[in-house]
Formats: structure tokens, sequence, C-alpha cells
């Protein structure tokens, strides 16, 4: 009588557990993937390639958890990208890395200027022997003299062959890394990670807006930009100055950015357009101002702001989405812009890299110019000046490459969720 009584007592919590028992192996059964990303803060461009990646993870990928390895989220970033994903798990202490090497099921490298987590996703591919993924990269995306950027590592051969895919953001990297040997089972285009950036800060945008007396949809940015980025300017950087490189800035500067401030006199002469001069990375706050700003005629002066100061990704976000367009010397802002519906003509020079070929990939190669080529260079101002005068058929193009975009980002998200769900 007594066990009767005893039995009756468990009896809850016994069919309480057997209730449970179907949850409880769904929860153990939940995928992880390791998103390894954010290489600097330095660079909006470098800060959007992940909070581009969570939101496509977020969108295709609802029920698998996402832990952030990053290189750097610091000077703000890490509060930025916690607003946008409240629920996002940063691992950043050696404990916690090494933990979600143990539990997580795939490793997938964000975009990014080159195979920049080589080491780590090597370590990945022999500790672990799990799968992983290379998600819109350039290849082998070297920044520096036209005889140094062909240049590459060997083991981004081998890691780029045993990946379950290999995406590259623009299909000259892709022909490189063919020619080079890379024998993956799926190896195609795949558009930057910055193109599904959504974070916003628009009360930061507005107030900077109202303070200086620009209108949304009246008013252009333009970003200008040297052969190399002289990093070595910031004391976070803890760079010597490159003597070679500072010269090829010194040399080429004028030539690169004056018919970004032609384009600029342009605008302001011919159309009712103010211009905002802005930086993506934080070099370009003082070149903006020695190289745009300062040598303005006066009357043109009057309705251009030199933005003085860096800003996070977010801001700038909000802030593209106000203007009427954007033009100037860099890739991610007008990827940004893309992405907002927002048109944008890039201008790019031997020395960076080619994921400037994105723009004819994704149906935008009006929009693109060539820095050393003189013809194009005598298109800039006109384009620019069009997109300016004729929204509606700017608007057009956007949308065209947006629906590409989006196409290649559905693609790619599903062929990731079919290696990750598979193990």
């Amino acid at each position: 009588m007594h066990d009767r009584r005893g039995f009756l007592t468990k009896l809850p919590a016994l069919i309480g557990m057997l209730i449970n028992v179907p949850m409880l192996a769904q929860a153990k059964a939940k995928k992880a993937i390791i998103l390894r990303s954010s290489w600097q803060t330095e660079n909006i461009g470098d800060i959007a390639h992940t909070p581009g990646v969570l939101t496509l993870l977020e969108r295709y990928l609802p029920d698998v958890e996402v832990r952030l390895w990053p290189s750097n989220v610091g000077n703000g970033v890490e509060e930025m990208l916690r607003r946008r994903f409240p629920q996002l798990n940063i691992i950043q202490t050696p404990e916690e890395i090494q933990k979600a090497m143990a539990e997580c099921d795939f490793l997938l490298h964000g975009s990014g200027p080159s195979l920049v987590a080589r080491n780590d996703v090597e370590r990945w591919r022999k500790t672990t022997g799990k799968p992983y993924g290379i998600y819109g990269i350039t290849f082998p995306g070297v920044y520096g003299f036209p005889e140094d950027r062909t240049k590459f590592n060997p083991l981004d051969i081998e890691i780029l062959s045993n990946a379950r895919f290999a995406y590259f953001r623009d299909s000259v990297s892709l022909k490189f890394a063919k020619e080079k040997g890379v024998n993956c089972p799926i190896m195609e285009f795949c558009p930057d990670g910055a193109f599904a950036v959504d974070v916003k800060d628009d009360k930061a945008a507005d107030a900077f807006l109202k303070e200086y007396g620009l209108e949304k949809g009246k008013f252009l940015c333009a970003i200008p930009q040297l052969r190399f980025s002289p990093w070595w300017e910031l004391p976070s950087k803890k760079q010597a100055i490159n003597e070679a490189k500072h010269a090829r800035n010194e040399a080429m500067k004028e030539h690169d950015n004056a018919p970004i401030r032609e384009a600029i006199i342009a605008v302001v002469r011919q159309t009712a357009m103010k211009v905002l001069l802005v930086p993506e990375n934080e070099t370009q706050v003082r070149i903006g101002k020695e190289m745009l700003y300062d040598p303005l005629p006066e009357d043109v002066k009057a309705k251009v702001v030199w933005r003085d100061h860096y800003w996070l990704t977010d801001e700038a976000v909000s802030t593209y989405i106000r203007s009427a367009g954007l033009f100037g010397i860099e890739m991610h802002s007008p990827i940004m812009c893309i992405a907002q519906g927002i048109p944008a003509i890039v201008c790019r020079f031997e020395e960076q890299t080619s994921k400037g070929a994105m723009w004819r990939d994704i149906g935008l190669g009006d929009w693109l110019f060539d820095m050393d080529n003189e013809r194009e260079v005598a298109n800039i101002v006109p384009a620019v000046l069009a997109m300016a005068k004729d929204p509606k058929t700017a608007k057009e193009k956007v949308t065209k490459a947006q629906k590409f975009v989006g196409k290649r980002q559905r693609e790619t998200m599903e062929v990731l969720k079919k290696n990750v769900l598979s193990g």
C-alpha cells in the first residue's frame, strides 16, 4: 500500500518527463553554426559584412543558433550589433571559442576582402573534421601594386577546395580561383554579405542632417579615396608609414579625386541638390577635407557639407536612405545604398582588389568607372548628373539589381541550410 501511494505521488512527474521527451530531443537536435567575421572597426564596410550575413541567417535559417567569432567588435560595434540582434552570442575568449568549436555543427567564413581567417578555418578543419563554407570573398584579395595583386597563400587553395561551398563576391575572383586549381563542389558568384545590412540609427542621422540643413531626397553623398588607405595615420593601427604607398598616393590624389570634385561642382551648380562628404573608412575624414572640400569654389562650398568625424554603419545606412544617391571611390557604401534602394556610382583603380567587378555582376556596369581609363573618367560627371536629374531611371536600375541580389541570397542560403541540416 505504501509503495502504491509513493508511485501515485511520483506519477505526475513521470508523465511530465514522458511528455517532454520529444521537446528535449528537439532542443538537443538544434543546429548551431559559427560565423567567423567582423574584421576591423575603422571601416564601415568591414563592419557591415557581419550584420548583413546575420540578417540573412535570421531570415533563412531562423531555427539555427549562430555564434559570432569576431576579430574586432570594439569602438561601439558590439553595442550596435546587440541592438539589432539582442540574442546574439559573441564568442571571444579562448574558452568560448573552444567550446563553440566542440558544440557547433558548421563554420561559415563571412564576407571579406580575402580569405581573412584562413588560419581559423584550417584549425576548424583539422581539429573538428566538421564541414565549413566560404561566403562572399574576393580572391586572392591583395591590395597593392599591380605586381603584388595576384599573389596568394597556397594554403587557401586547399581550404577553398575542401569547403562544402566557396562563394566569391565578384566574377574575377571566381575565375582566378578556378585557374589556380580550387576544386570545390560548389563554386559560384555570391553578392557581398553587406547587401543585406539593415542596421539603422535614425535618431543620429536625423539630428546630423537637421544641424546642417540637409533635407531628405535633396542631397547626394560623395566619398574620396587615395590609392592606398593611409592606415599609418590612425594611432589604433600602430603602423609605420609605407613610403612607397605614400608616394603613390601623393602622385595620384589629384588625378583620382578631381573627377569627384568636378561632379560635386556640377551637381551644386546644375541641380537643386546639396552634397554631403562622408567617410567609408576613418582616414577619409581628412582626405575629404583636403581633396574635395577645401579646393571647392566658394559658391559651391555653401551647399556642401563636410562630415568632420567618423561614424558607424548604422548611422551611415540611415543617412544613405535619406539621400538621393551616392558617388565616389569606395565600394561598401554603394553596396549599402543599393541594399536600401538608393542609387550609387562606384569608381575604382588598379591598386584595389577586383571586388569592383561585382557592380557589373549585379547589372550595374553603367555605374562602374575605372579611374585608370581616361575615357571612363570623362563619363563620371555625366553619370552623376544623370543620377541626380533622373531619379526615376536611377531607381529602376536599383530595383533590377536588388532583384538579382535577392535571388542569389535565397539560393546561396538554401545551400547553406542544406549543408547545416545534413551535418
